[in-house]
């Protein structure tokens, strides 16, 4: 008799857990989402006033239109005085010799750039 006794006892210890355990729909209500939810649609926003813009919002005007490029009146006299001008190369402008430069080398051909090339170099220390 005392199997029996131990198999009803076991049988309705987890019976009885199964139940302790199982989780019901009022338990699991949330509070603090139905506290939120609540407010959220009792809220009533003030009405805006219809002149609540002015003073932060700025009044759109429209910019100026543009005038159209106008042509010279003498054309002729510009354009000929362009075709007389003397252009300027960018290599002239470089060819300015500086101060810390060393032996330069002007139009001479192979043999004045191997002169130039062992000529002695004196640097300045500062």
């Amino acid at each position: 008799m005392s199997t029996i006794l131990r198999r009803a006892a076991g049988a309705t210890r987890s019976v009885s857990c199964t139940r302790a355990l199982s989780s019901s729909a009022v338990a699991r209500k949330d509070f603090v989402q139905d506290l939120y939810l609540r407010e959220i649609k009792a809220y009533k926003p003030a009405p805006a006033a219809k002149d609540a813009h002015v003073g932060v919002v700025k009044s759109y005007t429209m910019p100026p239109t543009p005038k159209a490029p106008a042509l010279p009146t003498d054309l002729a006299s510009e354009l000929s005085a362009y075709d007389a001008s003397e252009p300027v190369q960018a290599a002239d402008a470089a060819a300015a010799p500086s101060a810390g430069q060393h032996a330069t080398v002007s139009d001479g051909g192979a043999e004045a750039f191997l002169e130039a090339c062992e000529a002695t170099v004196h640097e300045e220390h500062h």
